[in-house]
């Protein structure tokens, strides 16, 4: 049985947790689509944007937050 990936933080954006729980991004509500924002960590624990393990997938557009289509893009189980 797999976790929820997404964690709604208000009407307009959305965390990306990975199956593991590490958060790898947010969706923002952006000119009409859902935008990916990929976040990362450096080695003190300050927030790099940008950045981390979906980095390759930063600003990939959606029309609506799909969990099964998002697992299925960003992450091969």
């Amino acid at each position: 049985m797999s976790t929820s990936l997404l964690t709604l933080l208000t009407e307009a954006s959305c965390a990306l947790h990975d199956p593991s729980g590490l958060h790898v991004g947010n969706f923002k509500w952006v000119g009409g689509h859902w935008k990916f924002k990929a976040v990362g960590y450096g080695p003190e624990g300050q927030v790099m944007p940008g950045h981390g393990p979906l980095t390759e997938r930063h600003n990939t557009r959606f029309d609506r937050l799909d969990e099964a289509i998002i697992r299925s893009q960003f992450f091969k189980d």
